[in-house]
């Protein structure tokens, strides 16, 4: 519920907020296993076993009911619930099949009811249930990593042939010679597979009893499951290479979690412009033109995929006009292209330390479409007027241009932040510091970066007065040798240049989100964080209880002052501190996109939890994930409509709505506050009378066809496909992590390490 994640005392939060993925309840995002989507299960007393169903044998090894991990299958569950409604509803009430149950179904429907009732007696306990279909095969199967038990083929082999010299009579092996596989995930159980459907390379070194086939990573997939076979039987499709060496490992990770690592098809770079490119002359005049304005860049030193840069200025005194401006890349990307098909298909960037693999091609996310520095570039902004106590006094929104004047890393910019360089310092250190381009000087950009820290500590500070949560630990960072071989690694955390960064982003995606919604409230395209587990979240707080730490679950801001007061108490024990916060982390669901028209009657569930706040949405890295780039089409063609009923009511209905665009962009700047505030759409205040009105509603629907704004449904599946490719590529960097975790500890064979007895727990 809404309320819950409110602030401490329910007020209403600070509308300067959003969020960037770099925090930590929306980057490492948490899955409460095993609790997840028990209540939408329908269950259907009337199944047909189908050809899918496996039956439970009466004897032999079983391996889940012969499914695998992350198949759908149809259960017979044991109700959370003490009655037999579905989604806190009578499902007598809503569907007609329910109606007149038979005396059978109703006998069933009672007891299941008293089940039930039972399971509710004992919260502690985990409702189970029976696998009795397959409904949907798992992409799991044809994922498979492992190794060939060449040793027990051997073995088997030369006594079958000892065998046969015994007894002439012993059938061939031919077709019944399998060899055991054993696969790399333990949720798998080992295969068998036929040994003539093996590779040839394989087969070779086989029959020559090359023993090293055993080291071999190879990937196969699954192709049947027989009832009366214990195991299931797999095809290996191709070798990987030698296991524990990093890049095979790095190519069984990318194969397991269906990692796209292919080279850009050449239909898809075909809808890019040939380099080099300039703006056309068209869209220069149909933008705001912000290339005389002091805008940088902050990021990683070695980032090449530059999204967002940042500006500010002093209006009045204690009033500053911050500006976020986002790469551009919906202008490049265009609707229902072979480039826009490809990105959804990727979906996201994945970074495995040592390997990025692009959502889009590097022409465009490292070349056109990045803010690099010194260069025009197409951007989408958002302007706030915010004054020192952090509040949005108004706010702008459209399509501009920018040219960069450096780019900044998160080190240079702490400098700053830190006064470890001003103005005087920048000769002697040209060396180590970006080259700055245009007509700025370093005084520009080092009272920029200032004056924006001291807003963003505001922002943030308010952020977590209305109740958001953070659960933020250090990260191991791995160092490399020029061979890509880590050789040392140390823990980092987050410094005041990173939530510099993060805040302003936060409030960018938080606007675009109120905008798009507004614009759009059946077809938005949205982020949502579900309260935590509430069994698990009850049983961190009875762990936390047990050893003496007062713990506050009742809202996100309680857990958070809760933490905060444990951080203080532990100020000598920060490791004890920093397990504490992985403990606060179990509980923790998953973050997820939705179309808003799925949840169009339950505003409540639209909440992000750890944000605290009651809409968000992904809007700030259109060259990395595919979302933003949905929601830039959608948030253009807000703008554009709301630029149409603006020029109407001036009088211009006889224009085209691209000379509307044109005419009200350039005279932006000549816009009083009022007029700004009038805005019905994108301003700080939501007109909705305006909004509903027919000529409204007839821009904003001329304007989503123009921008390929998606309907209702198709949001729909843009947002379990990234959601599904989201939470895959977090696991295959978890995975590979993992792995160079591995790589170190076996180099340094011996590690010394500062350990505490953790006699409190």
């Amino acid at each position: 519920m809404w309320p819950k994640m409110k602030g401490l005392n329910g007020a209403s939060h600070n509308p300067a907020l959003a969020n960037d993925s770099n925090l930590l309840l929306e980057a490492p995002e948490y899955v409460a296993d095993g609790c997840k989507g028990k209540s939408q299960v329908d269950v259907d007393f009337n199944y047909v076993c189908s050809r899918n169903c496996f039956h439970l044998p009466n004897e032999g090894f079983h391996y889940g009911n012969g499914t695998y991990c992350g198949e759908n299958v149809c259960t017979q569950p044991i109700r959370s619930t003490s009655n037999c409604y579905i989604n806190g509803h009578d499902p007598s009430a809503s569907d007609p099949s329910w109606a007149g149950c038979s005396s059978e179904q109703s006998e069933v429907l009672n007891a299941v009811e008293k089940l039930s009732a039972l399971i509710s007696s004992v919260p502690s306990n985990r409702p189970t249930g029976v696998v009795v279909a397959i409904l949907e095969s798992s992409h799991r199967r044809n994922t498979v990593v492992g190794f060939l038990d060449v040793k027990h083929w051997a073995s088997s082999r030369e006594s079958y042939r000892k065998e046969s010299k015994k007894n002439k009579n012993l059938l061939p092996l031919g077709s019944r010679e399998y060899i055991l596989l054993t696969p790399t995930d333990p949720k798998f159980p080992k295969m068998m597979v036929p040994q003539r459907s093996l590779p040839d390379c394989i087969k070779k070194r086989m029959e020559d009893g090359d023993a090293t086939v055993e080291m071999l990573l190879v990937a196969a997939q699954i192709v049947d499951w027989l009832e009366e076979k214990n195991l299931p039987e797999a095809h290996v499709m191709y070798v990987f290479g030698r296991g524990g060496e990093i890049e095979p490992q790095i190519a069984a990770i990318l194969f397991e979690y269906a990692i796209s690592h292919t080279e850009f098809p050449p239909e898809s770079l075909t809808c890019l412009p040939p380099v080099p490119w300039e703006i056309p002359l068209e869209e220069i005049h149909g933008r705001r033109d912000l290339r005389k304005l002091c805008v940088f860049t902050i990021d990683p030193v070695t980032a090449k995929d530059l999204d967002d840069a940042l500006s500010v200025e002093l209006l009045s005194i204690g009033v500053f006009r911050v500006g976020v401006h986002i790469a551009d890349a919906s202008y490049f990307v265009r609707p229902d292209t072979a480039l826009d098909t490809e990105a959804q298909i990727r979906s996201t960037s994945v970074y495995l330390l040592q390997h990025k693999l692009p959502m889009l091609p590097s022409l465009l996310s490292e070349n056109l479409g990045s803010l690099n520095p010194g260069v025009d570039r197409l951007a989408f902004s958002i302007f706030w007027d915010i004054n020192l106590a952090g509040e949005v006094l108004d706010r702008w929104i459209g399509r501009t241009i920018i040219h960069s004047c450096c780019k900044l890393s998160y080190e240079h910019a702490q400098d700053i932040i830190d006064g470890l360089i001003d103005v005087e310092s920048f000769n002697s250190l040209e060396n180590s510091f970006p080259q700055l381009h245009g007509h700025f000087e370093w005084a520009d950009v080092v009272r920029s970066v200032r004056r924006l820290h001291e807003i963003s500590k505001t922002l943030k500070k308010n952020r977590f007065d209305h109740g958001a949560l953070s659960l933020e630990s250090p990260k191991v960072v791995f160092l490399f040798d020029d061979g890509g071989i880590p050789y040392d690694s140390m823990l980092s955390g987050r410094k005041d240049s990173n939530f510099l960064v993060e805040e302003f982003m936060l409030l960018a995606n938080r606007t675009a989100a109120e905008v798009i919604t507004r614009a759009y409230p059946s077809s938005a395209l949205l982020r949502r964080h579900p309260e935590p587990n509430l069994r698990k979240l009850r049983e961190f707080e009875a762990f936390c209880g047990k050893h003496g730490l007062e713990l506050n679950t009742s809202t996100s801001g309680q857990l958070h002052l809760s933490l905060e007061r444990i951080r203080r108490e532990l100020k000598n024990d920060s490791v004890l501190f920093d397990i504490l916060v992985s403990y606060a982390t179990r509980p923790m669901q998953l973050a997820a996109y939705f179309c808003s028209g799925d949840l169009e009657n339950a505003e409540n569930d639209w909440g992000h939890y750890g944000l605290a706040i009651p809409i968000y949405t992904h809007f700030t890295s259109p060259l990395r994930q595919y979302p933003d780039i949905v929601v830039h089409r959608t948030l253009a063609a807000a703008v554009e409509a709301e630029e149409m009923f603006l020029n109407h009511k001036k009088g211009m209905p006889n224009l085209s709505s691209d000379e509307m665009m044109r005419r009200c962009i350039t005279g932006i700047p000549n816009l009083s506050s009022d007029e700004m505030m009038r805005r019905c759409i994108t301003g700080i205040c939501f007109d909705r009378d305006a909004a509903e009105l027919p000529v409204v509603q007839e821009a904003l629907s001329s304007a989503a066809s123009k921008n390929g704004v998606p309907c209702t449904e198709i949001i729909s599946d843009v947002a379990a496909h990234c959601n599904e490719r989201k939470l895959a590529s977090r696991h295959a960097k978890d995975a590979a992590e993992k792995l160079y975790m591995w790589v170190l500890l076996k180099k340094k064979e011996v590690c010394l390490v500062a350990f505490n007895m953790l006699s409190r727990f």
